[in-house]
């Protein structure tokens, strides 16, 4: 029942919403005196549309601009001082994966993975939040159900009453969506390899607007497509005007190559032909050259010189169709008939038709914009393979994607980049996982899946899973979990039969990898000591003693040196005891570390044998002041190309 607003009505907002009807490309989005997005009229503009003589302004240009979009290129140029934090507990094979799960703020994500993963992504798969105004709003640091949003921002009152009209369009504005999104896909950008692409999904609320920024980000050259998703495979009938069946995804390169002898750029890989379409191809004259198919020999381009009359070797006289030609001269055209490559018909009296051999066609067909729900998937079956993996559950997630139409993307990106990086910093359920543990597993690729997931909580509304998976994080982790352990279950049955068993070990295919690392976003490691000198005050001083908090543990302060030196954060980690210390070692001898207390020479001479690329200590570990400046010494003695640093 509907609740009485007891008050009068808001005239300002009734013309507002009459001037919208007349002239709605004059009312725009603005900033009002609090700092929220809100309606405003264009005056200058609505001025122009009720002059006969044009109106002088100021100068025009082609842009796309919004209220706070200048906040939005800050955002993206702000350092953070935060890091990522393992959770081993919470991961999969820690020590030996190379996928990674980041939970926390992607915004936070992205800026801390700049150093260690610039320019080498190879595939960027993301669907972000569909700006529908109803399922949730997402803002940077947090995001919320849209009850909340509208209790915090005074649109609903704590008891629930609903304070302004017309809740569904609150929250729904571009410039809020714009803003977010834009210093992400700056960021994106920069982890992307010259050969790297972004598939991005979105519905037709924001795809005009989503394209407009990826062509100032990404440059209008790269645009490649906008492919349409049929998501549905029957409409519905309770549908407002018209039932919408699909969704876009636009597709932008990092470098598209601007010419065939590009050495860098990006790279689309064919499909593989279906069964359907090698069916076309018949041997139906026993050629030795295998299966072909025939093709039109006429072209509409007309030339005088390629219209010539042809005779059957049934002794009939073919010309080609009114205002055509043939495609070939008179002289080709008798060299492909010596070559046995045109095509008569049975009886040898039809129109000539060239043959087309599939040995010598391409290796597969060139991929189109229109993606069926049979090749790829559907709305509902995604549903269905969450339901597999949580039984125990309804509705788990409300908006999953196919694994199918992801494995779709990574054939066209990455089919012969068979241990390339795969980026999702909005992994919702965590579909772009699932793709490339399967995807790895059918062709023994080693392909690299790293997500990113706010811990924010699930919208569904099924009561059954919300305490066991009260968050989409905890959803995303959990079906990988499960994905992966089925898949694994699925290639040991089938590499692990009598046949193969006689196989050499080392012959034998390495299991797929299903593990995988969780990070989490979480405050610096360091001590943030940022107070002038006047100000300090007596107990402020243990803090310059041990410039690391006191809840950190040395895997913590490891991952933290890797972020900030530049180290991938896939790669296999080692532990090993040296006399009294715990010595981690990343990648073999790549980074060396020790971050126990009380090191002495003997130790860091132990080091120098590892000969590590770098090596790094806790500042205020050593035993006395005398190692510590000894140590770049013996170092520069033992082993001349380490690096040492200490935190």
């Amino acid at each position: 029942m509907k609740r009485l607003d007891m008050r009068s009505a808001d005239m300002t907002q009734q013309q507002l919403h009459a001037l919208r009807t007349l002239f709605p490309h004059c009312v725009t989005e603005a900033h009002d005196a609090h700092g929220q997005v809100t309606l405003k009229v264009d005056f200058d503009l609505l001025k122009q549309e009720l002059s006969p003589v044009l109106i002088e302004a100021q100068q025009e240009r082609y842009q796309l601009n919004w209220p706070g979009k200048r906040q939005a290129i800050v955002a993206a140029n702000t350092p953070i001082a935060k890091t990522l934090r393992p959770v081993p507990a919470e991961s999969v094979d820690f020590d030996n994966t190379q996928h990674l799960f980041i939970e926390g703020d992607n915004l936070d994500a992205l800026k801390l993975l700049q150093e260690t993963y610039l320019g080498k992504v190879k595939l960027i798969y993301i669907d972000p939040p569909y700006n529908t105004g109803n399922d949730f709003i997402y803002r940077d640091h947090f995001a919320t159900d849209t009850d909340t949003y509208l209790k915090a921002s005074g649109e609903r009152s704590q008891t629930g009453e609903r304070l302004t009209a017309n809740p569904e369009s609150n929250g729904r504005f571009h410039s809020d969506w714009l803003s977010m999104m834009y210093p992400r896909l700056k960021l994106a950008r920069n982890l992307l390899r010259e050969d790297g692409v972004i598939f991005i999904s979105i519905d037709d609320n924001e795809v005009h607007n989503l394209k407009k920024i990826c062509a100032e980000i990404f440059g209008e050259d790269n645009f490649v497509a906008s492919i349409i998703w049929q998501k549905k495979f029957s409409p519905q009938n309770d549908a407002t005007y018209i039932s919408d069946m699909h969704d876009y995804i636009i597709v932008y390169a990092k470098n598209t190559k601007q010419s065939k002898n590009d050495s860098y750029g990006l790279n689309i890989d064919l499909l593989p032909r279906s069964d359907e379409q090698s069916s076309s191809y018949v041997n139906r004259d026993n050629d030795p050259r295998g299966a072909w198919t025939s093709g039109d020999l006429s072209v509409k381009s007309y030339s005088a010189q390629y219209d010539y009359p042809i005779i059957t070797p049934s002794g009939r006289t073919v010309t080609p169709p009114k205002g055509t030609c043939w495609r070939v001269s008179r002289d080709r055209f008798a060299e492909l008939v010596a070559d046995n490559r045109i095509w008569f018909g049975e009886s040898g009296d039809n129109v000539p038709r060239l043959k087309r051999f599939l040995s010598e066609v391409q290796a597969g067909v060139v991929p189109t914009t229109w993606w069926p729900y049979q090749e790829v998937g559907h709305n509902q079956e995604a549903k269905q393979e969450l339901k597999r993996l949580f039984p125990e559950t309804d509705d788990i997630f409300d908006t999953p994607k196919p694994v199918r139409l992801l494995k779709r993307i990574l054939e066209l990106t990455m089919r012969h980049d068979t241990d390339a990086i795969a980026m999702d910093f909005f992994a919702g359920s965590g579909t772009l996982a699932h793709a490339v543990m399967e995807y790895n597993a059918h062709d023994n690729g080693r392909r690299r899946f790293m997500l990113v997931q706010e811990n924010s909580p699930r919208t569904s509304t099924s009561r059954d899973s919300r305490i066991t998976f009260p968050t989409i994080a905890e959803i995303s982790k959990e079906r990988i979990r499960r994905a992966g352990a089925q898949i694994l279950r699925d290639w040991q049955a089938a590499h692990h039969t009598p046949a193969t068993q006689n196989f050499l070990v080392q012959t034998a295919p390495l299991a797929p990898d299903v593990g995988f690392r969780v990070l989490k976003i979480d405050s610096s490691n360091m001590h943030e000591v940022f107070y002038v000198p006047d100000r300090l005050v007596q107990g402020q001083l243990a803090l310059l003693a041990d410039n690391i908090k006191p809840d950190r543990t040395s895997v913590d302060l490891l991952f933290q040196v890797m972020l900030d030196w530049g180290v991938e954060l896939s790669l296999p980690i080692g532990r090993q005891r040296i006399g009294r210390h715990d010595v981690y070692t990343v990648a073999g001898n790549a980074l060396v570390a020790c971050f126990d207390t009380h090191i002495d020479e003997e130790l860091v001479r132990a080091l120098t044998h590892l000969q590590p690329l770098r090596v790094v200590f806790r500042d205020g570990g050593f035993v006395s002041d005398a190692v510590k400046i000894n140590v770049s010494q013996i170092f520069a003695q033992l082993s001349p190309l380490t690096e040492v640093r200490v935190i």
